[in-house]
């Protein structure tokens, strides 16, 4: 991916940051609080692993300048507030997230520590940011445009199966950005001419359960909308998809990898590896509010001819040819 083109006009700002925040005491071992759903999946790891690389690039290593303090959900959302509260009594330097509702619970926690989100579905209307240009308060980071890219989602899904009736919609219903997206998703159906039937969970083990109803009702094919609990069951979803033989489309390239459909949405890899630009300015007390919320401005369309095979799905030359990977 350019970079470059990754960027939604906010580099110069950011590039701007005053000088006097260079400076910080020798020697000094930055301590960063990572919240997350639970211990990384693999597809996770790769992420975290091109955020890592990104740091060391920037001089940060973990183990000499900067150590994680890792704390999982485990998959419950509840839990977020207690390790919020924890981060804070540590002391950390900085807390990062990759789910809103974690993100919710650090700002409820703390106005003085910084606070960084990786792939915010919806962080001015979730009310973690005043808006993109001007967070305010202690909270920035990187936004996914979900709720816009969900829409071009179900049309790609038409583009795919002309004849469809029924879509299935996967969400975490305890994430509140997710709202935005599903009010988003309303008019499209109308206008593609087929039905929307939702199906929620909050929790890692409702997938089975949940799974399973959507397999009585037999959707033509299923649409699961970005979300970090989900995105770290990516092989457990695209299995129960293939195993129904339900067509499936997600956000990242990962879940496409792991073996759904079809995947379209900004590269989770580049926005991990702008979280370290983020950690390198804010550890250096550069202020959240003074860091524009950036967006995605380039996406990424993956077709997994694998599965489609497996599906017996032919897929249109028209979107073979707008296909940024084909997995073969």
């Amino acid at each position: 991916m350019d970079r470059r083109r990754f960027l939604a006009g906010t580099s110069a700002v950011l590039l701007a940051a005053p000088l006097a925040a260079e400076a910080q005491p020798a020697g000094k071992i930055y301590r960063i609080g990572m919240i997350a759903i639970s211990t990384p999946s693999p597809a996770f790891a790769r992420l975290w692993d091109a955020f890592s690389n990104e740091l060391r690039k920037l001089g940060y290593v973990e183990g000499k300048n900067i150590l994680v303090e890792r704390r999982y959900s485990e998959g419950q959302a509840e839990r977020y507030p207690q390790l919020a509260a924890e981060m804070v009594s540590l002391k950390v330097d900085l807390i990062m997230v990759v789910t809103t509702p974690a993100a919710l619970a650090a700002k409820d926690a703390t106005s003085t520590i910084p606070i960084l989100f990786v792939t915010a579905i919806d962080p001015v209307g979730s009310g973690l940011a005043a808006s993109l240009a001007r967070p305010g308060g202690n909270v920035t980071g990187l936004a996914t445009l979900s709720p816009e890219l969900s829409t071009k989602r179900l049309e790609l899904i038409k583009e795919l199966i002309p004849r469809v009736s029924l879509v299935a919609v996967l969400w975490n219903a305890g994430n509140p950005a997710n709202a935005i997206v599903r009010l988003g998703m309303e008019e499209a159906p109308h206008r593609l001419g087929f039905g929307l039937r939702s199906y929620e969970v909050q929790r890692s083990d409702d997938l089975e359960r949940t799974f399973a109803a959507i397999i009585r009702e037999r959707p033509d094919a299923l649409l699961v909308p970005s979300d970090a609990l989900l995105f770290q069951h990516c092989d457990q979803l695209a299995r129960l998809a293939l195993q129904a033989r339900l067509p499936s489309i997600f956000e990242p390239r990962e879940m496409a990898l792991a073996g759904g459909l079809m995947a379209y949405g900004p590269s989770y890899a580049e926005m991990f590896r702008r979280a370290a630009f983020y950690v390198d300015r804010l550890l250096k007390g550069t202020k959240p509010a003074d860091l524009p919320i950036e967006q995605p401005t380039k996406f990424e369309l993956i077709i997994n001819l694998e599965t489609a095979k497996g599906l017996g799905l032919t897929i249109p030359p028209s979107l073979l040819g707008r296909a940024d990977q084909i997995i073969q």
